[in-house]
């Protein structure tokens, strides 16, 4: 009787009851039943534990979308959102232009470039120094170009006393743009420009150290201010005026590549300082007849020497054992075939010989005729490169970034590309680069207040014998200041034409920082 006592006891809920009484409930038959069934599954230890593991798996999932998502958009907002800004073919590039007057490029040296200016109910672009800096600087009607587009983001954006742009937000009324100031020296640019004279071509200057470009000249160009009403004819011009020949232009190198042709020469014959040839200025190589400018004999030259009075013999003779593979390696690591780490617009250089070229192809190339292509640009790089011990820096225009009224909103620094060549190499090719200036084609910058290092070249174009002519070279050899490329189409001598619009460039640049 007092067992029978007990157990109903514990059914009547006054005595103590077991875990499994509590997890072992009756049939639900109402809300309530329902609701406690829910209370006794969740306390059910290995289904909360399982429970628990699925909840996490899933957090965690959404958790790493959602860090996946914000991440894109910040790389979005940082990146591509400003190609996007300064794409000529995005639709919705002047969307800004309804909140926001286009902001002021200017040089290095304060003068302003581009500016907007009111006409009507509508701003405009001005341009206060007409064709100076055409190309460069570039357009903002029918797409843009130059730095028109690469820094059109930084104009397009207003960095302007928040009261301000809060009070004209609250007047319906536009926020001024902010400031880009260029890396451009405006007494060189006109230096190169005026040298430059009445011919086509390009003129390029940076320094080799930093990668920060002075000057970029090039002609045919056009009065930005009358773009607007001259659009047809330009798209019609024979002499592409609205191409950048600077960074667009592709031309023969000539002479200027035996630079490259000697160091995959160095890199390939270890005992490259045996090298002698007797020069007669004629000669044939794998079937291909070469002679040297004027059918000159040059005698007896060392590898210095060839390169000092430019013997085509010489190099076609040296290169007639190259590897196809690796003189390809080495052109590729010279940014040939390759894209440029420079926010202009520009054209890629062509190296096309490869291991399965015919050897009759090789004389051509290594004195920079047949099928190879370069920019003024690159060709600067690269002289720039020797320069600055075989480290090639990224090129770039863009200085810094003020708000309207002074205030600093972004710098732009120095950026290393990488090590094209070795400093030994570099060392090596610069003793040769010297010998051109004190004793070769390039004798026009001997006897100057500063030391220069430089190559000429006169690259033939058509089967008339017209030439281009060439020069890269930079100045005070030491410690090198500056580094120029200068293209002459059709100016037929580097060393008569090319050389002097050099001369008178690193002339401005001495009278100005002496």
């Amino acid at each position: 009787m007092k067992k029978e006592s007990k157990e109903r006891g514990n059914q009547s809920g006054k005595g103590p009851r077991t875990l499994n009484q509590v997890l072992i409930p009756e049939p639900p038959k109402s809300s309530k039943n329902i609701f406690l069934t829910i209370l006794n599954w969740l306390a059910s230890p290995s289904k909360k534990l399982r429970l628990n593991h699925q909840i996490l798996v899933v957090a965690y999932f959404f958790a790493f979308l959602f860090i996946a998502l914000i991440g894109y958009i910040g790389y979005y907002v940082a990146f591509p959102a400003k190609e996007d800004v300064t794409s000529a073919y995005n639709p919705r590039k002047n969307l800004f232009s309804d909140k926001i007057i286009k902001g002021q490029i200017r040089t290095s040296d304060d003068r302003v470039l581009a500016k907007s200016i009111k006409s009507g109910d509508k701003y405009v672009r001005n341009y206060p120094e007409g064709r100076l800096f055409s190309q460069v600087v570039g357009y903002d009607i029918y797409g843009k170009s130059g730095i028109e587009a690469s820094a059109n983001y930084y104009m397009y954006d207003t960095h302007s006393n928040i009261f301000e742009r809060v009070i004209k937000d609250l007047k319906d009324e536009k926020n001024r743009g902010d400031t880009v100031y260029t890396t451009l020296d405006y007494d060189l640019q006109k230096s190169a420009y005026d040298a430059l004279g009445g011919y086509n071509g390009a003129v390029v200057v940076m320094e080799p150290d930093t990668g920060k470009i002075l000057a970029m000249v090039s002609k045919p160009n056009y009065d930005p201010n009358q773009i607007a009403d001259i659009w047809d004819e330009l798209n019609r011009d024979e002499d592409s005026s609205l191409l950048n020949r600077a960074t667009q232009g592709l031309y023969p190198p000539g002479s200027t590549f035996k630079i490259v042709t000697a160091l995959e020469y160095i890199r390939e014959e270890t005992a490259w300082k045996n090298f002698k040839y007797t020069c007669t200025g004629t000669t044939t190589v794998d079937s291909v007849s070469i002679k040297c400018a004027g059918n000159t004999a040059h005698g007896n030259l060392y590898l210095k020497d060839a390169m000092a009075k430019s013997c085509n013999c010489a190099f076609v003779t040296l290169a007639s054992g190259l590897n196809f593979t690796s003189f390809r390696k080495t052109t590729k690591e010279l940014l040939f075939n390759s894209e440029l780490p420079i926010n202009l617009e520009y054209s890629k250089s062509r190296f096309m010989l490869d291991g399965k070229s015919e050897k009759s192809e090789m004389p051509q190339t290594a004195i920079g005729q047949g099928k190879t292509l370069i920019t003024p640009l690159l060709n600067c790089m690269i002289i720039s490169a020797v320069a600055n011990g075989g480290v090639m820096m990224s090129p770039y225009v863009l200085d810094h970034v003020e708000s309207y009224d002074g205030n600093m909103v972004k710098k732009f620094t120095p950026t290393i590309y990488k090590e094209v060549m070795t400093e030994k190499e570099a060392n090596t090719l610069e003793k040769m680069l010297v010998g051109v200036v004190e004793g070769g084609t390039g004798s026009a910058l001997a006897g100057l207040k500063h030391t220069y290092a430089g190559k000429t070249g006169t690259a033939e174009h058509d089967e008339k014998g017209n030439a281009h002519a060439w020069f890269v070279g930079y100045s005070n050899v030491k410690k090198p200041d500056i580094a120029i490329c200068v293209l002459v189409e059709n100016g037929a001598s580097g060393s008569g034409v090319a050389v002097p619009i050099a001369k008178q460039v690193f002339t401005t640049y001495y009278n100005k920082n002496d």
